[in-house]
């Protein structure tokens, strides 16, 4: 069984779908023997995952109108947060690509992390059958949907971070988890937001995404990165 099969606890009946999903284009590229790659698999998980999360948000919230609705979606389809599905699952481990564009930082790059997941998405629908994808993609974002419970739709703190941040630096700001504590359907989760070298704020909350909030709304109120730097800071 491939390392990833056990991490997303699927197993391919077809394995060259997955290796498909994980081949980036410039392996192609770079080798004649290798003649896919995973764009077109990309392609289609884009329209799963867009199927399958309109279709949650028209069945939860039968009273928001087509405006809300694209707002929601919009935020859980985003790069940002096809970026954080990939990394949890490490898909830039397992990507196949070229020497060159592997040296260029291409396992670390936003597009092709979250083009991997899109496209690992497109590998088990075929792979399997509507139900199962749409089982998959709701457990994988869950906690982002449960944030939509938590967040008015105005608001994005870390998105609102982010954007203060790279006008000062190319570099993003990361999310440290610290502690969880509680059952497992009761956990309470600590995070803090660092920044070249310097903690800008922690929150807690009932999922990682909310204590991440949580921490970004701290670091926008604080704005440590305006003020000198603190020796002392980790």
């Amino acid at each position: 069984m491939h390392p990833l099969e056990e991490r997303i606890q699927y197993q391919f009946r077809n394995p060259h779908l997955l290796t498909e999903a994980l081949t980036h284009p410039s392996a192609a590229h770079e080798k004649t023997s290798r003649r896919f790659d995973n764009q077109r698999l990309e392609f289609l998980g884009d329209a799963v995952l867009q199927l399958v999360i309109t279709e949650h948000l028209f069945a939860r919230y039968s009273e928001a109108g087509e405006g809300r609705l694209t707002t929601r979606r919009s935020r859980l389809v985003s790069r940002e947060s096809l970026k954080a599905h990939a990394a949890r699952l490490d898909l830039g481990r397992h990507l196949l690509m070229g020497r060159g564009e592997e040296a260029s930082g291409g396992r670390q790059r936003d597009s092709t992390l979250g083009d991997a997941f899109e496209a690992l998405l497109g590998a088990i629908y075929l792979d399997s059958d509507l139900e199962t994808i749409r089982r998959f993609i709701l457990e994988e974002m869950r906690d982002d949907l449960e944030g939509l419970e938590e967040e008015p739709l105005e608001v994005n703190p870390k998105g609102q971070l982010q954007e203060l941040l790279q006008a000062i630096s190319p570099r993003s700001p990361v999310y440290e988890l610290l502690a969880q504590h509680g059952r497992e359907h009761e956990k309470t989760f600590s995070v803090r937001v660092v920044w070249e070298n310097r903690v800008l704020g922690e929150g807690s909350g009932r999922s990682k995404k909310l204590a991440e909030t949580a921490a970004a709304l701290a670091a926008l109120k604080e704005q440590l990165w305006a003020k000198p730097d603190d020796p002392n800071a980790t």
